[in-house]
């Protein structure tokens, strides 16, 4: 890659590699700090190429998967969910944590799809991963696109607890729900990004 002409740093050109590459420092200690169930927090002492060392905070997290539900008009499944630390009730994505041993997340989110929302998909389609705060978790993220949807089977759904017994499924139209993130009603990240790759990926 040659230099910016104007400015810091260089400029990518066709065939230069354009992706997130695998990347691990030494790790010369490490001190879990609290562990959950549901996260645990470490504090490792790293090792830079250069010889230096400081420590990084890590969250663990077990990863979490998420939807971006059509109907046959193009509205968009949005959950209204009370979030504790946000402190609001926002619109969100069905989503759910990779918390069963050995299911896939394509499995993992048909089944949160179903207990969340009534709702069952026959079309699965990847859409985008992505780190939802890496400078401090681990946390990892994978969002479907979902189609060709019917009620879910009677007595597929189990009872809903907690905040989850108290969410409301939104159909909004795809272009509304954009046009809601991209005035800032609609802050929830995943539903952030799944909605808008939706949208970019239509426009080619």
């Amino acid at each position: 890659m040659r230099p910016h002409p104007q400015l810091p740093g260089r400029l990518w050109q066709p065939g230069d590699e354009l992706e997130d590459t695998d990347e691990r420092w030494p790790v010369v200690g490490s001190r879990r700090r609290y562990d959950g169930g549901f996260v645990a927090v470490r504090e490792d002492t790293l090792q830079s190429p250069d010889g230096a060392e400081f420590d990084r905070v890590v969250v663990e997290h077990k990863g979490a998967v998420g939807v971006v539900a059509l109907d046959a008009d193009d509205r968009v499944l949005l959950l209204r969910q009370f979030r504790h630390a946000a402190g609001k009730r926002l619109l969100e994505l069905p989503a759910g944590i990779l918390d069963v041993d050995g299911e896939s997340a394509r499995d993992a989110i048909a089944r949160e799809l179903v207990e969340e929302t009534d709702v069952a998909a026959d079309t699965w389609t990847p859409l985008v991963e992505l780190w939802s705060s890496p400078g401090m978790t681990d946390e990892h993220w994978q969002v479907f696109v979902a189609s060709d949807l019917t009620p879910a089977a009677a007595g597929s759904v189990p009872e809903r607890e907690h905040e989850e017994a108290h969410m409301e499924v939104v159909w909004v139209p795809m272009a509304d729900a954009v046009r809601a993130v991209l005035e800032g009603r609609i802050t929830d990240s995943m539903a952030i990004v799944g909605l808008l790759a939706v949208w970019a990926a239509r426009s080619g």
